[in-house]
């Protein structure tokens, strides 16, 4: 007999491979469990790295390949949250195709929020398939319907669900419990595949082998004038109506009712801070300023103070505070310019000079693009000695005017300062206020540009300005709507800048305006004009896309109603933008047949087709122009004879198409475009 040991006794030696085992096992146990495949979910930005955008109430559709090994059934479901919230919310994924599942939400508050997806084997849905399968062959089911009632049983263990659920599912165990004990076969499997019990199960039944997606995607939602806006951007000096009285914003106030009545919703204000006397440039970018000469108000800092002070002829900060308010009673929004320069006046010069670069002789480096050379302008730097205080001195700035009631900014050159400062700077700002918008002016590389919006930027600069053929617009649309850019990247398409006075406006006369302003009132969610383009302005500098008397460099004064002015077409689009949902979404562009490249032909429409509009616009300012085009009635639904109402929304007519093919005229003196609304 052998004794056994004494429990005083001292412990064996650890096994090594004994405690390997272990550790392997907890390993294999955890991935046998995680057995179904969640992959190639999209939207997701560079893996999760940068958030995907969308405005509030803006759906967002989430789609990844799901599947298992075998033949088992499976489901799956989008779990996200809102900003604020701790617990997961979550909607049904649908089987679309080839392994590809996706489902739809919309937020509603605007901040940041995230999604994951879970999927898990289905044995109540391979239940019923196999069930029917042998019912349907004449089989017996006996043991099916055993196994049935086990499945019941086993979801009221399951701990899921409501506790009303939990009680539904309990009653209906009683219910099968007891046609079994009456042997109604028929009656088991009725209420066993009945939708009510499918419906109950899915929120109570066991999810076997439930997986979860390995990360938790980002998205940063936005309040919708983010994704929709209409810009009108001006020059507060030159609102007086008299080139010899500096303009004020008591000035702007009075032009207030102007900007609304062509329908925009967002004021832009070119820099509205000291400007600088040392290297002052004159008209026309004159090197040498004469007297009286206003400078560039992008010299920005003087004695006044810098980037938190206002230019002391355009008013006080009382007067700014006032404009605020008088433009929201108008159903408008102030922007201002935010330029991360400073003219060799600025106060952080003295204070910081650390922050800035020198030469070897002492003096400060100005801006410089070779040959050109900015003298009245110098840039910060952002590391070295400027680290962190620069930093900190340029959030600081735009959460003053967060304070002022300035929620819009429009950034100029973002693309020249370190994208990890902009990343910093844009998610502190969001922290105070997440309805801040930031537009990047950013007229560079398109990685560049992608990488900015990546990093925060609501709205990006584009390359519009300079697509003008039917093959260009249609390029460069369709990589911007359905490319990946098209969840973090939002043009803005300004049809002008003060920067930028197009060859094709400088050439094109009044049509070409007309023309330039469909485009980018229609194609795009955000669009903006500068000043003067509802005059049609374009008189250049000789061989160059810029204005000869820029405002940059002096005051101006218009009649803001002149003859030949284009005011009516742009109240004309803004109330077509305004009133049709179809409009609210960049990406519901689509581009359809006509039959001639002189004209583009497209159409803006919501999922469900509710809202349908379709846009015809000649691109040859000369002109007439005309084609036969294809109406897209397979879209809604309809055969190639098919027939579909429509309005003319710019003449008020209303007719019917019927047929797929039609033809329209277009004369670029009377009216360069035409958009129909339509419905079958």
């Amino acid at each position: 007999m052998i004794e056994k040991a004494k429990t005083t006794a001292a412990p064996p030696k650890s096994n090594p491979s004994v405690a390997k085992a272990g550790a392997a096992d907890e390993v294999l146990s955890k991935l046998a469990a995680d057995r179904v495949v969640i992959e190639g979910v999209a939207p997701e930005i560079d893996g999760g790295r940068f958030a995907v955008k969308r405005f509030a109430g803006e759906d967002l559709t989430v789609e990844a390949d799901i599947f298992a090994d075998g033949h088992d059934k499976i489901d799956a479901a989008l779990l996200y949250r809102e900003t604020g919230e701790s617990e997961w919310r979550e909607v049904p994924m649908a089987f679309v195709e080839n392994d590809r599942w996706g489902a739809t939400v919309a937020f509603s508050k605007n901040g940041p929020a995230h999604f994951t997806i879970i999927a898990w084997r289905d044995l109540n849905a391979l239940w019923r398939y196999e069930a029917k399968k042998k019912r349907d062959a004449g089989l017996d089911i006996t043991l099916e319907l055993v196994e049935g009632l086990g499945l019941v049983k086993d979801a009221i263990s399951s701990e899921r669900g409501t506790p009303e659920e939990v009680q539904a599912t309990q009653a209906l165990l009683k219910r099968l419990e007891g046609l079994s004990a009456s042997g109604d076969k028929d009656g088991q499997y009725e209420l066993l595949t009945a939708y009510e019990t499918v419906d109950l199960l899915y929120c109570t039944g066991v999810r076997t082998n439930l997986s979860r997606y390995e990360r938790q995607v980002p998205v940063w939602v936005d309040r919708e004038r983010a994704a929709f806006s209409a810009w009108y951007e001006l020059f507060p000096r030159s609102q007086s109506g008299d080139v010899n009285r500096h303009g004020t914003f008591a000035d702007v106030e009075k032009r207030l009712p102007d900007i609304k009545e062509m329908g925009f919703d967002v004021l832009y204000l070119l820099p509205i801070h000291p400007i600088g006397v040392t290297n002052r440039k004159g008209k026309n970018n004159s090197l040498k300023a004469l007297e009286g000469d206003v400078g560039s108000p992008y010299a920005i800092g003087g004695i006044e103070g810098g980037h938190d002070a206002i230019h002391p002829e355009l008013g006080t900060f009382a007067d700014f505070a006032h404009l605020v308010k008088a433009a929201e009673a108008h159903g408008l929004e102030i922007a201002i310019d935010f330029a991360i320069q400073c003219s060799p006046d600025h106060p952080w010069i003295k204070e910081h000079p650390e922050w800035f670069d020198w030469r070897p002789d002492g003096t400060i480096k100005f801006a410089e693009n070779p040959p050109k050379k900015y003298e009245d302008i110098v840039n910060v730097h952002f590391y070295r000695g400027a680290i962190p205080s620069i930093w900190y001195a340029l959030r600081d700035a735009f959460l003053f005017w967060i304070e002022k009631g300035v929620k819009i900014f429009r950034v100029d050159n973002p693309h020249t300062k370190p994208f990890p400062f902009w990343e910093w700077v844009i998610e502190e700002v969001r922290k105070v206020e997440p309805g801040a918008i930031f537009l990047a002016e950013a007229f560079t590389r398109p990685k560049m540009m992608k990488r900015l919006a990546k990093v925060g930027y609501n709205q990006s600069y584009s390359y519009f300005t300079w697509r003008n053929s039917k093959a260009e617009l249609t390029e460069y649309l369709e990589e911007l709507t359905t490319e990946e850019c098209a969840d973090y990247m939002r043009p803005n398409f300004f049809v002008n800048t003060p920067d930028i006075n197009p060859v094709f406006l400088q050439t094109s006369g009044r049509p070409g305006f007309r023309i330039r302003l469909a485009l980018a009132a229609t194609l795009g969610g955000n669009y903006g004009v500068y000043s003067g383009f509802e005059l049609c302005e374009y008189k250049p500098v000789k061989g160059k896309e810029e204005y000869l008397d820029s405002e940059k460099y002096e005051i101006r004064a218009f009649d803001w109603k002149r003859e030949g002015n284009i005011r009516e077409d742009i109240a004309f689009f803004n109330r077509v933008r305004n009133e049709n949902a179809a409009m609210k979404s960049f990406t519901s562009l689509a581009f359809f047949k006509f039959w001639n490249d002189n004209v583009l032909y497209y159409a803006k429409r919501t999922p469900d087709r509710s809202s349908y509009l379709l846009f015809i616009v000649s691109l040859n300012p000369f002109d007439p122009q005309g084609g036969h085009f294809e109406v897209p009635l397979w879209e809604l639904g309809l055969p190639d004879n098919g027939s579909v109402k429509v309005e003319a929304l710019a003449t008020g007519q209303s007719f019917r198409w019927h047929g797929k093919i039609q033809h329209w005229w277009l004369n670029p003196l009377e009216r360069p475009y035409a958009v129909f609304r339509i419905t079958p």
